[in-house]
């Protein structure tokens, strides 16, 4: 097919709606008739092109595609306020911003492998109309329409760009409230300085640092990916020789491991210090020897590693673009909580997190309390399914555990009940008493949320020691919750370390309020950009990479 026949299709697809719409039965009267009761000014009074597009062709080319509909309010809108003068033509001309936003969209394509967004009947009406200007009259008139195309395109790829899946993120066990984009504003901004553009990008720091390395693994694996790493490397250690080893100083130079090329055969100090670099990346016990679970980390397939970041590059997408100054957040696979202050990372810690059917939530709350010697009330589930089974044979369990049971508020000796006569739920409380035995420990923090999670310290310090730790039933324990407690209250001067240790270890329950309240984030990231630019990687302890990655490719696909 040449060219002119190619803009006649063209021109036939977007303009046949137009003369439906002039028998006057448009699905959009109604919206459209909404839209003009808002504020009816314009951007500015000048002119900005003397193109002008009309409101019966956005109908039209909504009404051709119909992944346009969510957007078609935005689009009609964002016209209306400038006049319908065109956005990308001035005096018949392609806008310079016209040819970077066309340059924006192949770059999308090749960073994230998305066309389905764009369509290729943009890409070749840009290649045909923009590049091309003697094509003749047909191009005149296709400019309004290619002007409204680039437009609809804008919006769709700056809600695929910036917001990503329109489905319930809770669908995706993901409870932190998302925010809409502004993408009128957007697209002021590119439309009249490309330069000023990123200013607007509703995006957090930690998505920019993280597509960095989309695109560095997208030219590896343009390169040819990167090389195998052989079982035999396994038995080599500081000083040996091995041609193997010219192989994996390639790999770990190309990851940035290795910070000088080095295609010798030997094993150097410098080897080492690279394998403990990869290691630290993908949070496996740091001791610069190449063992089987390095090896393994270290043929992961480069396309699972890209397929990797893109998902998690979806759920920054959902995350806040801005966040308080301080403020607490927990990375469930890496398992660390991180205090953040003055919008850096001040110091991390270890966690312990949910496992099995009793998963860790992803949500957002505000720390507002601590309790010093806290009660454990423990929950029915854990007694239903742990407890019981004891307890119809040994109610003095309850008495060894330092428990007691209440009804009503008021004590209950355990050998007065028939335990036996329960199984789905018992209508007692059953709490364990403050001291060091307590599962919740000594400290308590609470931050409301409609899961009933809250981070506490633990009696149980030996599971820190492993690499993964995922024990829990839900909740988040804490390696050291007295130095979080003294980093909370650090700007109260009677908040002594010796007041600390009597709250700790003398009394009953003592409650505090934490004023004001410290936002915290439980997240969820398999991959991230630490604050010293190195890429990280984690196991997908709920294994919500993969339910993630059908989500948001299939529904690529069917844009």
């Amino acid at each position: 097919m040449n060219t002119n026949d190619f803009l006649k299709r063209l021109l036939f697809l977007l303009l046949f709606p137009l003369l439906i719409f002039r028998c006057g039965n448009s699905p959009f009267k109604k919206e459209k008739q909404e839209l003009l009761k808002q504020d009816s000014s314009v951007y500015a009074t000048q002119n900005f092109s003397d193109l002008r597009v009309d409101s019966l062709q956005i109908a039209g080319m909504v009404l051709h595609d119909h992944a346009l509909d969510s957007f078609y309010s935005l689009i009609f809108d964002f016209y209306r306020r400038r006049d319908f003068q065109a956005a990308w033509f001035t005096d018949n001309c392609f806008t310079t911003q016209g040819h970077d936003f066309v340059n924006r969209l192949r770059n999308y394509i090749e960073i994230y492998g998305d066309s389905a967004v764009l369509g290729d009947r943009l890409l070749l009406t840009a290649d045909s109309v923009v590049l091309n200007p003697r094509l003749g009259f047909n191009v005149v008139q296709s400019r309004p329409l290619l002007d409204i195309l680039l437009t609809s395109t804008f919006f769709k790829y700056a809600n695929r760009e910036y917001y990503g899946t329109n489905s319930s993120t809770r669908d995706l066990e993901w409870y932190i409230p998302r925010k809409k984009k502004n993408y009128l504003q957007l697209i002021d901004a590119l439309i009249h300085s490309d330069s000023s553009y990123s200013i607007y990008e509703p995006l957090s720091p930690a998505y920019a640092a993280l597509k960095k390395h989309l695109i560095v693994y997208r030219k590896i694996q343009k390169q040819g990916g990167l090389p195998f790493v052989d079982s035999a490397t396994l038995l080599l250690k500081l000083g040996d020789s091995s041609a193997h080893l010219i192989t994996l100083k390639k790999y770990l130079f190309q990851t940035g491991d290795l910070s000088i090329g080095d295609s010798t055969s030997y094993y150097t100090p410098a080897l080492s210090s690279a394998i403990s670099a990869f290691q630290g990346r993908m949070g496996l016990a740091i001791s610069g020897k190449l063992d089987l679970i390095t090896r393994n980390e270290l043929n992961v397939a480069i396309e699972n590693r890209i397929l990797q970041i893109m998902v998690n590059l979806e759920r920054l997408r959902w995350a806040p673009d801005s966040l308080p100054r301080d403020y607490l957040v927990i990375n469930i696979p890496e398992f660390k909580l991180h205090v953040i202050e003055e919008n850096a990372n001040l110091w991390d810690m270890r966690i312990i997190v949910g496992k099995g059917a009793s998963v860790t939530s992803i949500f957002s709350g505000h720390l507002s309390q601590i309790i010093f010697r806290p009660y454990w009330n423990v929950p029915q589930s854990i007694i239903v399914k742990e407890m019981l089974p004891i307890l119809r044979n040994d109610p003095g369990y309850i008495i060894r555990q330092h428990m007691e049971v209440l009804s009503n508020g008021n004590l209950v000796s355990p050998y007065s009940i028939n335990w036996k006569s329960y199984k789905k739920s018992v209508p007692f409380l059953i709490r364990q008493q403050p001291g060091k035995d307590n599962a919740l420990g000594l400290i308590l923090f609470n931050f409301n949320n409609p899961f009933d999670i809250y981070m506490h310290d633990t009696p149980a310090k030996g599971l820190f020691a492993a690499d993964k730790r995922a024990f829990s039933h839900g909740c988040i324990r804490l390696e050291d919750a007295a130095k979080l407690a003294k980093y909370i209250y650090r700007r109260d001067s009677t908040f002594t370390d010796e007041k600390l240790r009597t709250l700790m270890t003398e009394g009953k329950e003592t409650k505090y309020a934490v004023r004001p309240s410290i936002a915290v984030f439980v997240g969820y990231f398999t991959a991230w950009s630490d604050a010293d630019g190195r890429l990280n990687f984690r196991k997908d302890v709920y294994e919500l990479d993969n339910k993630l990655a059908n989500e948001i490719f299939v529904k690529i696909r069917q844009l």
